[in-house]
C-alpha cells in the first residue's frame, strides 16, 4: 500500500469514527456521556483533517466521504437498541486504529489519542454508568480493561452453530440416500436437540455465575463493614493504576466509601467487574435466547425437505445454507473489521467443507449398509 492509499484509508476511517460518535451523541440520554462522545467525535474530525492535509499537500484530491455499510449498520443498531450494544465494536475499532498508527513513527500523539478513546469507551461501558463522576473521565487515560462480549456477537455465533451443525447433520443423512421423510425427521430432531442443549448449557452457565457473583457481593459487603480503610486503599490503588494522581485517587475512594450502598456497588464493579443490578443477566432469558438463535440457524438447511425431495431438496438446502453462512460472515465483520467478501466467503467455505465431509461419510455408510 502506497502512502497516499494509506492516508486515504486513515482519513475515511476517522470520518466514519466521527460519524459514529456523533450518532451516539444523538441517542445518549445522559448529558455527561453525550459530552464525552462529542469530544471524541471532535478529536476524530481533527485526525481526519490531518490526513486530508497530507493528501492535499501530496497533490491529490481528498476523496468524497460516504459512510461504510458497517458504520450505517452500527448507527442503526445504536438508534434501535441504544449505545451500549455497539460500544464493544467501537472499542475494537479504536484499538485497531491505534495499532495502525503504531506503524507510523511520527504519529505517536494520534496513536495515544486513539488508545485514550478505546479506554474511555471501556470506562463508559463498565464504570461510568455505575457512578464515576463525569469530571474524572478526562483523567482516566492509561491502562484499560478488555471489553466483554456482547449480545450481537452471541446472537451471530448462536445462529452460526445451529446452521453449520444441522447442515452437516442433514447432508450426512442425505448422503446415505435415505428417504426424504427420514431426512426431515432427523433434521428437526437435530435442531431441537441442539437448541435444547445450547439453552441448558447457557442456563447453567449464567445461573452459576449469578450464584458466584451473589456470594462475592456478600463477601465484599462484609469487608467494607469490617475493614473500610483497607477497601478504600484497594479502590485508590485501582484509580492510581488508571492514571489518577495518588491524592486524587485517595480522595475519590474516600468519597465513594462514605456511602455504604454506593461503596458496595462501586467496589463490586471496580474490583470484581460485576454489575450488582444484573449479576450477569437473567439465566432464563439467556436460555430462551440461545434456544431461539440456534433454532433459527438450524431450520435453514432442513426447511427445503418439508416441501421438496431428492437431489432438488439437497441443492436448495445447500443454496439457502450458503446464503445464511455468507450473511453471518458479513455480520461478523462488525467486530473484526475485515472485508465483507473475505469474511462471508470464509464462512461459506468452512461450512461447505463440513457438509461435504459428512455427506461423504454418510454416502459411504449408506453404500456399505446396502451392500
Amino acid at each position: 500500500m502506497t502512502n497516499i492509499e494509506q492516508w486515504v484509508s486513515f482519513y475515511l476511517d476517522e470520518r466514519n469514527g466521527a460519524l459514529l460518535y456523533q450518532a451516539l451523541v444523538s441517542v445518549e440520554k445522559d448529558g455527561r456521556l453525550a459530552e464525552v462522545y462529542q469530544r471524541i467525535a471532535d478529536s476524530e474530525i481533527r485526525h481526519a483533517e490531518v490526513w486530508a492535509k497530507k493528501i492535499q499537500d501530496a497533490g491529490h484530491s481528498v476523496p468524497k466521504f460516504s459512510p461504510t455499510w458497517r458504520t450505517r449498520t452500527m448507527i442503526w443498531l445504536s438508534k434501535r437498541f441504544g449505545a451500549d450494544l455497539i460500544l464493544p465494536m467501537i472499542q475494537n475499532m479504536e484499538q485497531m486504529g491505534s495499532v495502525g498508527y503504531a506503524a507510523l513513527g511520527d504519529m505517536s500523539r494520534m496513536q495515544g489519542e486513539e488508545q485514550s478513546h478505546a479506554f474511555l469507551v471501556t470506562q463508559i461501558k463498565h464504570s461510568v454508568r455505575g457512578g464515576i463522576q463525569g469530571g474524572v473521565l478526562a483523567q482516566l487515560e492509561g491502562r484499560h480493561r478488555s471489553a466483554g462480549g456482547n449480545a450481537l456477537r452471541a446472537a451471530v455465533l448462536g445462529a452460526n452453530d445451529g446452521l453449520v451443525s444441522n447442515m452437516s447433520l442433514v447432508m450426512g443423512v442425505a448422503g446415505a440416500a435415505v428417504g426424504n421423510r427420514a431426512i426431515l425427521i432427523t433434521g428437526i430432531a437435530g435442531m431441537l436437540a441442539g437448541a435444547i442443549s445450547m439453552a441448558l448449557g447457557e442456563w447453567l452457565s449464567v445461573q452459576s455465575s449469578r450464584e458466584l457473583y451473589s456470594h462475592q457481593i456478600k463477601v465484599e459487603t462484609a469487608e467494607i463493614e469490617q475493614a473500610p480503610e483497607e477497601e478504600a486503599e484497594e479502590l485508590a490503588l485501582i484509580y492510581e493504576a488508571r492514571g489518577l494522581k495518588p491524592e486524587q485517587a485517595r480522595l475519590l475512594a474516600d468519597q465513594i466509601l462514605s456511602d455504604k450502598d454506593s461503596a458496595v456497588q462501586t467496589l463490586v464493579r471496580e474490583e470484581l467487574g460485576i454489575d450488582p443490578e444484573e449479576l450477569g443477566g437473567s439465566a432464563w432469558e439467556a436460555a430462551i435466547t440461545s434456544f431461539i438463535l440456534f433454532a433459527l440457524g438450524a431450520v435453514i438447511p432442513v426447511a427445503p425437505f418439508a416441501f421438496l425431495s431428492g437431489m432438488t431438496a439437497v441443492l436448495v438446502s445447500i443454496a439457502l445454507s450458503v446464503v445464511g453462512l455468507f450473511l453471518l460472515g458479513a455480520v461478523i465483520t462488525l467486530f473484526t473489521g475485515r472485508g465483507v467478501w473475505f469474511s462471508g466467503m470464509r464462512m461459506v467455505v468452512f461450512g461447505l467443507l463440513a457438509a461435504a465431509v459428512t455427506f461423504g461419510i454418510g454416502h459411504l455408510i449408506g453404500v456399505s449398509l446396502v451392500g
